[in-house]
């Protein structure tokens, strides 16, 4: 175990993974990774999973950048404004759970395609039925089923890669997340500029080439062995691994708070700085890009260096610009620095935090697990935009919220550093 030892110190090498017993006719390669798994095969399945996820996840972020023209035809509070945009939220997130297990039962050759197909009728539903709060409610539920995307492809690519790159490797598909950028660039200006119903059916037709692309070449690492049990047993089985707790702790903070904006700083902006709904999706855009850039680079950083302090020093800057933008200052240039610099440490965070899963979640159940983390990562987007939500209607200002984040971060920071940084070097030594 010195290589994984070394990893965790900050040197380069292989990780510790707990492996199935192989299959009589596959073997798992010295390095971990995927028997006669070539690169090019292991390249091509994380391009397919990247744009899979970043199908789906523009998809589940169709809501978002029309909270504000929703609020105004239907005469919604502002709370009612952030409920409607973080309901798609907590089902996709709730729902890697189920998906995630699922993935490791079935595998993602036949995930992929049937949660991309599945989406497409919420997609249309919103965009062509619903026409109330309660129907958009209804079809935001069940337009969180793109959101559960995520969890089908982090198994399938660590099942490629072996584990000094599979940092790197799920960064790069973490830019999938980009779909949300996708998703603000567009959606106001086709709804604006060709039909309201454009961007779903746009969305909808994407999907559709996707789950048929997905069927005919998404393939699964050769020698997956599904696991036995009943979905309970295994979930309950996943729940109690301590890693999977801490780094849901940790997920929720990182995700969860690129989400969090990604789903609620159109209204934020509008509300507190009075721009247009064309201009605050774009600076939106903005944001959800540079953290998209940045995961892989914090998957990158924890190949080459110690995952836990690349959380850490995220967490720290989190907290520091959080604070910043609590002061509500003009948006250029501080306000916009201290957002940039919030995505950026946000989505460096995420990138580091599936790099410890992959060290630290046993190989046969790493799409369990990452659908509970992923799980935790959704539902900390969920809880902000109420909380922000409820403390501009009750004091018409954002900054308690703000200082509230910078608070989670700085406690995310010490327990990365005290409780995980523990358990990472117990695994590293066993």
């Amino acid at each position: 175990m010195a290589e994984s030892q070394g990893r965790l110190e900050g040197r380069d090498g292989n990780a510790p993974v707990a492996a199935a017993s192989p299959s009589p006719v596959a073997r798992t390669r010295p390095d971990g990774g995927s028997p006669s798994a070539s690169p090019a095969l292991a390249t091509r399945m994380l391009v397919l999973a990247m744009f899979g996820f970043m199908v789906n996840f523009w998809a589940w972020a169709l809501i978002s950048p029309l909270g504000g023209a929703y609020r105004t035809q239907l005469g919604l509070t502002v709370f009612q404004q952030a409920v409607l945009v973080a309901v798609p939220v907590i089902v996709g997130s709730l729902g890697r759970i189920p998906v995630g297990a699922l993935t490791d039962r079935v595998g993602a050759r036949i995930m992929f395609p049937a949660v991309s197909i599945l989406t497409v009728l919420p997609v249309l539903y919103v965009g062509l039925v619903a026409q109330s709060f309660a129907a958009l409610l209804v079809g935001g539920f069940f337009l969180g089923l793109g959101g559960t995307a995520f969890a089908i492809g982090v198994p399938l690519v660590n099942s490629w890669y072996p584990p000094a790159r599979r940092g790197t490797a799920l960064g790069i598909f973490g830019i999938g997340m980009g779909g949300t950028a996708i998703s603000a660039f567009t959606t106001v200006r086709l709804t604006d500029n060709v039909s309201p119903e454009a961007p779903f059916l746009i969305v909808a037709g994407v999907l559709t080439v996707y789950a048929i692309i997905a069927a005919l070449f998404v393939r699964d690492a050769p020698g997956r062995v599904p696991p036995t049990g009943s979905f309970l047993a295994r979930t309950w089985a996943t729940a109690k691994i301590p890693a999977t707790a801490q780094l849901s702790l940790v997920y929720a903070v990182g995700f969860g708070g690129f989400v969090a904006f990604s789903v609620y700083l159109p209204t934020y902006l509008i509300n507190a700085f009075e721009l247009t709904p064309g201009d605050a999706a774009l600076r939106t855009a903005g944001f959800v890009v540079l953290a998209v850039a940045a995961r892989p680079v914090g998957g990158w950083l924890s190949d080459r260096f110690n995952p836990v302090s690349v959380l850490v020093v995220n967490f720290t800057a989190a907290a520091v610009l959080a604070g910043l933008a609590a002061l509500e200052l003009p948006l250029v240039p501080v306000g916009t620095i201290a957002f940039l610099g919030l995505a950026a440490a946000l989505g460096s965070s995420a990138g580091a935090t599936f790099a410890l899963v992959a060290i630290l979640a046993p190989k046969s159940k790493v799409g369990a697990v990452t659908g509970i983390v992923g799980a935790a990562g959704g539902l900390g987007g969920f809880v902000p935009p109420l909380v922000m939500g409820a403390v501009f209607s009750a004091v018409g200002d954002y900054s308690v919220g703000l200082v509230l984040l910078a608070v989670v971060c700085v406690s995310a920071a010490l327990f990365t550093w005290g409780p995980l940084r523990r358990s990472a070097r117990a695994v590293a030594t066993t």
